[in-house]
Order: structure tokens, then sequence, then C-alpha cells
């Protein structure tokens, strides 16, 4: 097998004149840096060590190596010398690919709360027992829904990096640390009462936003991207989700909606009339913005597919412009929620506070019309795979995670068959003849039919019984 020791101290001498065996003689290196050095092991670059034995000698890496090299999973630990934040920037990063507005998200978060406090270790040095203490003081600095994603884009990074061989393995699939969960929280429909009562206290441009959402289960954004135009077809009573208004790079752009495929919602006459309304008191606007990403492109491919594209939307804000969400939650649909007494008033306006602060209104979003919309659906028993569809869910599995609470009578219908099963058999029914002089008559479940005696047949053919004893020869049941 390829590859042997050299030391790098002494070389072979001239024979001893007095025994004839070779002598050893120090050689220009005598004494300085590491004294064994493995070398010529294909593909594996060489690597000095002060002992030639032991468990962290020269030996001991060499037969390692060799092993290693030969099944093509040697992996260099000096690869993982590289700090985490060069790995990130050099390799991870360049080379990670979401849409604008993802890869925007995740930048942020990256290097808010994970290259900071990590970002200056090399990658072999990050262990278990460090993100042990890591883990602990982000779950205590930021929501769990945040520490939950930082954990998968660091677990990510570090995948990566066993990949391109700089470390063996991803600490951050220890069996011995626990990653940062989730709560549970189920989707909560609104009532009527309080869908009308947001909607009154509503800037009156705005109102068809709240019909939109509880109608047509539409996002936000895709409600605020809908072209009158090509979108709304009364005739067909259907609603295409065709694209979404987003916020990239500080600017506002079309994209495709978030699945990133097209879908059609049905129409509810009422919505129709509601719309039509809202054109009348507030004519459509065209507005133009990028497609996807408002930066210029790099190639032309992705100049083309970036170029300004124009839309005459339904709903656009006091200026005619497209609706930023941001200003829209903050300053009209947070005011609706306080007026309408879904959540607490804000504090004395302060001029030198932009975002007020209002509190931690996520419940309350403007997705709680989306999760009414599937409530009724449900509830209609419309079906699952249909009402995923209409969702724009991926699949209807989640639609099931989501929703599945929405179900009517789950549990009843649950514990009727239950009870049904553990019930004891029912006694069998005595044949009753009719040939009987004197039958009692009475059916399972019900009270007994009042008794009768058959009269004596008289002379002629006698009756023929059919089904459950009707006479078939067209005379009528006894009565």
């Amino acid at each position: 097998m390829p590859g042997y020791i050299e030391d790098r101290w002494y070389k072979k001498g001239p024979p001893d004149p007095k025994t004839g065996k070779p002598t050893r003689v120090e050689t220009a290196l005598h004494g300085k840096g590491k004294r064994y050095k493995v070398t010529g092991i294909p593909g594996v670059r060489s690597r000095s060590f002060d002992k030639r034995t032991g468990p962290h000698g020269a030996e001991a890496w060499k037969a390692k190596a060799q092993h290693e090299s030969t099944k093509g999973e040697f992996i260099d630990p000096r690869d993982g010398n590289m700090l985490l934040r060069e790995y990130v920037e050099d390799a991870w990063w360049p080379s990670l690919k979401a849409d604008p507005a993802t890869l925007e998200t995740i930048k942020g978060r990256v290097w808010t709360h994970i290259l900071p406090p990590l970002g200056e270790m090399k990658l072999r040095d990050i262990k278990v027992a460090t993100l042990r203490v890591w883990v602990k003081a982000l779950e205590q600095t930021v929501a769990p829904g945040t520490a939950f994603a930082v954990w998968g884009y660091l677990s990510n990074i570090l995948t990566y990096a066993v990949d391109d061989e700089r470390i063996t393995r991803n600490p951050c699939k220890s069996k011995t640390i626990k990653a940062p969960v989730v709560p549970e929280q189920k989707a909560r429909a609104w009532t009527r009462e309080r869908v009308a009562s947001v909607r009154a206290e509503l800037h009156e441009r705005y109102r068809i936003l709240v019909d939109i959402g509880v109608g047509a289960g539409l996002r936000q954004g895709e409600a605020f991207a809908l072209d009158v135009d090509l979108d709304i077809d009364e005739s067909a009573e259907l609603i295409h989700v065709r694209r979404q208004v987003k916020r990239v790079a500080g600017k506002l752009v079309f994209a495709p909606p978030k699945t990133g495929k097209e879908r059609p919602v049905p129409l509810p006459r009422y919505l129709a009339a509601q719309i039509r309304a809202h054109k009348a008191a507030f004519p459509p606007q065209k507005v133009t913005l990028p497609w996807g990403d408002p930066r210029p492109g790099t190639t032309k491919k992705e100049t083309e597919d970036r170029r300004p594209r124009t839309h005459n939307l339904l709903v656009t804000n006091l200026e005619g412009d497209a609706i930023r969400a941001w200003s829209f939650n903050q300053h009209y649909w947070k005011k609706a929620l306080a007026a309408a007494g879904v959540i607490p008033p804000a504090p004395p306006y302060n001029p030198k506070t932009r975002n007020i602060p209002y509190g931690d209104t996520r419940e309350f979003g403007f997705h709680a019309l989306r999760h009414t919309y599937a409530s009724v659906q449900l509830d209609a028993r419309e079906s699952v795979v249909a009402v995923s569809k209409w969702l724009g869910h991926k699949d209807a599995a989640i639609t099931l995670r989501v929703y599945a609470h929405f179900m009517p009578e789950a549990d009843g219908r649950g514990r009727m068959a239950m009870d049904a099963w553990f019930a004891p058999p029912k006694p069998e029914l005595k044949k009753i003849s009719l040939d009987s002089p004197s039958a009692l008559i009475s059916l399972p479940g019900k009270l007994p039919l009042k008794a009768f005696k058959v009269p004596k047949q008289s002379a002629g053919p006698p009756l023929r019984s059919g089904f459950n004893g009707a006479p078939t020869n067209g005379q009528r049941p006894v009565s």
C-alpha cells in the first residue's frame, strides 16, 4: 500500500567502519519542526508529527489515511481550519439558491445570530458542547420560530461543510443536543361578528381585502396583486391567483405566488358583487413593478426575467400605488383590530417612534381571514384536496396538518363508531309464517305493530310470497 514515514531529522549515513552497519546523520532540519512526516499516499497531503507511534502518532495516522483513501472517504482534518465566517462567505452563501426575498431573510438571520458568536471559530472546533451553549443563549433572546429557523440554517451550513470534505460530521445531528422546538399553535378562525366588526373599522378603500381574504382565502400579497382585467372572471365564477406583491431589497415587486404555481379559486356571488361595488367606488389603477427582483440582472436572461410588468390592480393605496404590507398592517390593519376590540389599543402617539407598539399581533394578522375561509369550507364538508388546491398548498397533507381540527364532528363520529363496535350483537328475529293462524309482528327498534290474525285462505290457488312475504299474484298485502 503506498505511503511511508520520513524522518526529517536524520538520514542514512555511511556504513560504520568497525561494524559495517549503516549509520544515521543529522539533516539540516534537525531539531526544527516536527520530526516524522507521512507522505506518498495518493490524494493525501503530507503531514508531520512529533511522535512516530501512539494513538496520535505518524503510524496511526498513516494507517487511517491509507484505509480511508482506498475507499474514497478520506477527509483531511486540516481542511477544517477554515473559519466558519470564511466558509459561509466564500462557499456556502454564493451557492445558496432561493427566491430573492427568502435569501434576504436568510442572510439577515445568519449574519445576526450565527456569525457574531460562532464566525471566528474554525469549522473543526465547532463541537456539540459549543452548540449546546450557543442554542441555549439563542432561545433566550429570540422567538421560538426564529430560533428554529436559525438552527436549521447552521445545520445546513455544516452539512455543506461535510459534503465539501471540510469536516467529517455535522455536530447539529448529535443525539445529545436538543434543537429548538416551535410550540404547536392551532390556526384559529374568526366568528362572523369579528370579521364584520374589523371590516367596519377598516378604511373604506381596504374593506374589500377582508371580503377577498374570507371569501376566497387569498394570502395578503396575493390580494394586493389582483388584476381586475386578467384575474377576476365573473362569467366562470373564478379568481385566478397568478402573482403577489412582495418586498425585495427594500422595494416592491410582482412575483409568483408562494408555491410558484398559479391556481383558480371559486368566486362566490357575494364576493363578486362586493368587487363590483369596490371598483365603482375606487377605480382600479395601473401599477408597474419589476418582476421578482428589483436589482439589475447580471445576465441577459436575468434582465429579461426581471423586466417591469404593468397590472390594473383592484386595490391600491391612497396614492394609487401597490400596497406595502408593513405600512398597511401598521397603520390600517392593527388600528382596525384595536378599534374592534380584538387587540388592546395602542399607547399614546409618539412622533419619535415610527413603529406603533401594539405588541404581539401575529395571531390576529391578515392570515386569520384565510383560516376562516378554510374553516367554512371544511365545515361544509368540502373535499380536503379541493380546499388544499384553492389555498395554494403544495399538497393536501399540509392542509390536513394545519386545519384538521376544523373537520366537523370528527370526535363525535369516532365515538359513535366505537360504541357501535363494542355494542353486543342484536338477537335474531324469529321468522313468522303467514300460514300461522295468529302472529304478533314487531319491528326492531320500534313499537310493536298491532297484533292481528291472518284469515284462513279461501279456495283457490295459495298466495305465493315474494320478498319479505309480499304477495306476487297481484293481490294486495294483508293490512
